[in-house]
């Protein structure tokens, strides 16, 4: 099943208008700050309002799977600046997966969590699965599973993967050493074992570094937004954007390879998100920042996924 794989951005022009006007220093400070700065005007709108702008919150949550899909190169798409019920629906079904205040309005801690850089796989996937559920019952589970469960057949307990010849970003032996690391951590709470192979082709996993479209329905949309994403079993496929500024640890301004890769290592295997925020399933993550210990949260997730005890 290729299910929509995980991303983190905004598009809106105002959003790009300012990172022009930030150049100078997004080049040196990849900050939370500056991600925050386009939604601030938007601050305590509610129903019955238009304000220039709200299209952007909209594309937004139609991205991640809380409003359904438009094409928007089409009059009516959606596109407009009017907070109507589908978007006062769509924020507090946000607000509950995220654990804010669910009020429907577009308060300053929901805008702050929309702005975070994030992986790309949707919330709700096909408009049938939400993907951080706010406990299971009987258990104070917050992991999830993409739609049908998809999963690796009993066959397949060793996983071969491999490196795609997409951008070089950093080196290709740091590459292979952090993605060891990221495998080896999945590895120890499941019954998991990856390979590396030299043949990316026919591995059961596929790694790489693109930019903007590249060819997998996807595409990535600059510094500052999406900073990568992965396809559920059997596709795949995990894709980091090229266009972040990445690093090797903990470097503020930039984005640990690590603590991505662990992330969509957790989606390749059947993981969708989770609503606690110091799991690794987590859906967004801020720059200088490195997080690359599983939580209980996403131990059991793996668990529940394939029938461990």
């Amino acid at each position: 099943m290729a299910s929509k794989p995980c991303s983190t951005r905004i598009t809106s022009p105002l959003f790009h208008l300012l990172m022009l006007l930030l150049l100078p220093l997004s080049i040196q400070s990849h900050s939370t700050q500056q991600h925050q700065e386009p939604f601030k005007s938007l601050e305590g709108c509610h129903k019955g309002q238009t304000i220039k702008g709200l299209h952007a919150i909209k594309q937004y949550l139609e991205k991640f799977g809380y409003l359904p899909h438009h094409d928007h190169n089409k009059t009516g798409s959606g596109d407009d600046d009017t907070f109507d019920d589908s978007l006062e629906s769509a924020i507090k079904s946000y607000q509950l997966n995220y654990h804010l205040n669910v009020t429907g309005i577009l308060d300053g801690k929901t805008l702050q969590d929309m702005a975070l850089p994030r992986c790309g796989v949707p919330d709700i996937v096909d408009g049938r699965s939400c993907s951080m559920r706010s406990g299971k019952k009987g258990s104070m589970a917050h992991f999830s599973f993409f739609p049908s469960n998809p999963r690796w057949p009993p066959s397949k307990r060793q996983l071969t993967y491999g490196f795609l010849p997409g951008v070089q970003v950093i080196g290709a032996q740091d590459l292979r050493s952090i993605c060891r690391s990221a495998f080896d951590r999945w590895a120890r709470v499941s019954h998991f074992t990856f390979q590396e192979t030299q043949n990316a082709n026919t591995a059961d996993l596929k790694i790489g570094f693109y930019r903007g479209n590249h060819g997998d329905k996807a595409p990535f949309d600059g510094s500052g937004g999406i900073l990568a994403h992965a396809f559920a079993p059997p596709n795949g496929r995990f894709h980091f954007d090229a266009d972040e500024r990445w690093a090797t640890n903990a470097v503020a301004g930039a984005f640990d390879v690590e603590s991505i890769a662990v992330n969509e290592i957790g989606h390749l295997l059947g993981l969708g998100h989770s609503s606690v925020r110091e799991a690794i399933m987590f859906s967004h993550i801020s720059d200088g920042v490195k997080k690359v210990d599983l939580h209980g949260d996403d131990i059991q997730g793996i668990r529940t996924l394939y029938n461990m005890p």
